[in-house]
């Protein structure tokens, strides 16, 4: 995880989504559901808007229209420039005004994001010339024998340079729309806007996009309430025993249902639930680092920096004091 700057001004953080036909609404819900508006719940630090190359009826996968009003000029004042999907048949070029303008974007200094197949368009556009890039499993063969410069990881989730992201298909999107929040605005911001959208925190980009829930069995096979009971339970010691015994299954079938569903281990998993707490209480309140690792469980303010400093690549004390200085800038 790489800490950002974040913006000094009370600006609202301007996330453009690049539309074009056919478009997925699926995709784009992703980003919309994130970066959009919340209500009072959750204070408002993102202002989501769409545009397309042609302005007018955007046809959409899903057997309607939109009505986008806004042409590639948007792109201009964008702090984020999103490209949710390109749902093109397999050897379609890029329009060369797209790629014009998603590269100009990047070169005045705009973050640029890919959900999906939306990395072709970055690609076509020179932005992931020699960096790793995800997308999804089915068009990563083909993203890499047409741009041979850039190095397709078809296994995980997302992938974050900084100024460049990408992710792989459908909910992988929405994992790196909140890590892209988290990054941004902190975890315990992130964590309000997943909690709004009825979901657990994002999963972490190096789980593999191949994990997937069961298709078939008992609905009892489900992790949901396990995950549920740990997420209360954080300040206290849980090994894999005691989950599998909470589960009533033995410690390596509980073992295979993480890594089928979530695409890690349960040790990795509670772990990344617990430098989440950290984060949040670093970010919120001005507990002693001691103090904080009793309360996420790993025991000792010795553990919890070397734990830290391995998730995060910093330390508590350092995390603190910037997320403290841009606050108050």
């Amino acid at each position: 995880m790489t800490l950002r700057s974040r913006p000094k001004s009370p600006a609202l953080h301007r996330v453009v989504a690049l539309l074009q036909p056919p478009q997925s609404t699926f995709t784009l819900a992703c980003a919309s559901e994130v970066f959009g508006d919340h209500g009072p719940a959750v204070p408002a630090h993102y202002a989501f808007e769409v545009c397309t190359e042609s302005p007018g009826p955007v046809r959409t996968q899903d057997g309607y229209d939109m009505l986008v009003t806004a042409g590639l000029d948007a792109l201009e004042s964008a702090d984020t420039v999103l490209v949710p999907g390109w749902q093109q048949p397999p050897g379609t070029e890029v329009p060369p005004a797209v790629v014009a303008a998603v590269r100009q974007a990047h070169r005045r200094g705009a973050r640029v994001v890919a959900l999906c197949s939306g990395a072709f368009v970055l690609a076509a556009a020179g932005l992931l010339d020699g960096r790793r890039a995800a997308t999804h499993w089915a068009r990563a063969a083909e993203l890499a024998a047409r741009f041979p410069q850039v190095r397709v990881d078809p296994a995980v989730l997302y992938v974050d340079h900084g100024d460049v992201a990408t992710s792989a298909g459908s909910a992988a999107g929405v994992d790196l729309c909140l890590h892209l929040v988290s990054a941004d605005q902190g975890a315990a911001y992130a964590m309000r806007i997943a909690r709004q959208m009825v979901m657990p925190p994002h999963r972490e980009g190096c789980q593999l996009q191949y994990a997937e829930l069961p298709t078939s069995g008992p609905v009892t096979d489900s992790l949901a309430p396990l995950l549920e009971w740990l997420s209360g339970r954080l300040d206290q010691p849980v090994s894999v025993a005691d989950m599998a015994v909470r589960s009533q299954v033995s410690p390596r079938t509980l073992t295979r249902r993480f890594t089928e569903q979530l695409g890690i281990s349960p040790g990795r998993w509670l772990l990344d639930r617990r430098i989440a707490a950290t984060r949040a209480l670093l970010e919120e309140t001005d507990l002693p680092v001691e103090t904080i690792a009793r309360k996420v469980g790993l025991s000792s303010a010795v553990n919890l920096r070397r734990r830290f400093h391995e998730a995060v690549r910093t330390t508590p004390s350092v995390y603190r004091r910037a997320f403290r200085a841009d606050k108050a800038g």
